[in-house]
């Protein structure tokens, strides 16, 4: 088995929507980033890629790169499942959680699993989704941003 920790934060801005675990969120602001800055998968890409061995989303996709401006996460985490397979990897389980004070997340989550279970082609009871806020503390208490937070296990994928 591998394990492997992936964080990631975004700031919010007007103008953006906001996209976490592939599903868009209504809220007066969005995340700012280079792809659509979904907080949450890129801290789970981040992780899956720690635990195989292969750096980070930042050298798979590099946001100097303009084929990624604008681009679905969940296509990048479609990618990165692309990866674990040529490495003969499957998914065991990811933990994960959004750090934000604003909006209620809740509705949202079911979703954001199935989107992530479907991408990397496993059960969503393999994936595990949660928020919390900071009561009012830091740049996430502050509105300022979001962060996410994501451990994940691999295993040798079946025959």
């Amino acid at each position: 088995m591998l394990i492997g920790f992936g964080f990631d934060v975004h700031r919010l801005a007007e103008g953006r929507p906001l996209v976490l675990g592939g599903v868009s969120i209504p809220y007066e602001r969005g995340l700012l980033g280079h792809s659509d800055a979904d907080v949450l998968l890129h801290a789970i890409m981040d992780s899956l890629l720690g635990a195989a061995g292969e750096g980070d989303i930042g050298r798979h996709f590099p946001d100097s790169d303009q084929n990624y401006r604008g681009i679905s996460s969940i296509i990048l985490l479609t990618r990165v499942r692309d990866i674990l397979v040529r490495r003969g990897l499957t998914v065991g389980n990811i933990d994960s959680v959004i750090v934000a004070q604003a909006p209620k997340l809740a509705p949202f989550m079911d979703e954001m699993k199935v989107n992530i279970a479907r991408s990397l082609q496993v059960h969503p009871a393999q994936v595990n989704v949660k928020a919390t806020t900071t009561e009012g503390l830091g740049f996430t208490g502050t509105g300022e941003g979001f962060a996410a937070y994501a451990v994940a296990m691999l295993l040798p994928a079946r025959s």
